[in-house]
């Protein structure tokens, strides 16, 4: 999804794949950069097979957060071959809770192993948050 306050979009990297997020908050970071994330490996749901999830994550720091958000989808879809449409996150002092809703994955064209911390560093522009996210592949 791309607005002019929310957005993703894919950037060249040399050996991985990378996309740069924005957003007003970080709750729409994290949203953002889901959706780039599942956009990159051109992935698919079963729209007939619902599922949810829920979870919390401990918040060290906002890069760690991006990183372990990621990488429960990453984990979810691996182990349980599902990815998620809809995602209400709630932050507070120290967790992230996180309900997700989706499906079974039907495709996925192009394999992400690993959420890195490679150039990921989140900062304030124009009122909004952005951060670039390199992906192993």
């Amino acid at each position: 999804m791309n607005t002019d306050d929310q957005g993703f979009r894919e950037i060249e990297h040399t050996a991985d794949w990378s996309i740069e997020v924005w957003a007003p908050d970080m709750v729409g970071l994290l949203k953002e950069a889901a959706a780039g994330m599942y956009a990159l490996s051109q992935t698919e749901i079963d729209d007939n097979f619902e599922v949810s999830r829920d979870f919390t994550l401990k918040i060290d720091d906002k890069e760690s957060l991006v990183v372990d958000f990621l990488s429960e989808l990453l984990y979810l879809g691996e182990m349980e071959q599902l990815a998620f449409n809809e995602f209400n996150l709630s932050l507070n002092n120290s967790l992230l809770i996180v309900t997700l809703r989706g499906g079974k994955i039907t495709s996925q064209s192009k394999e992400i192993k690993a959420v890195t911390y490679h150039d990921l560093n989140i900062q304030t522009r124009d009122s909004l948050l952005w951060t670039n996210i390199v992906f192993d592949v």
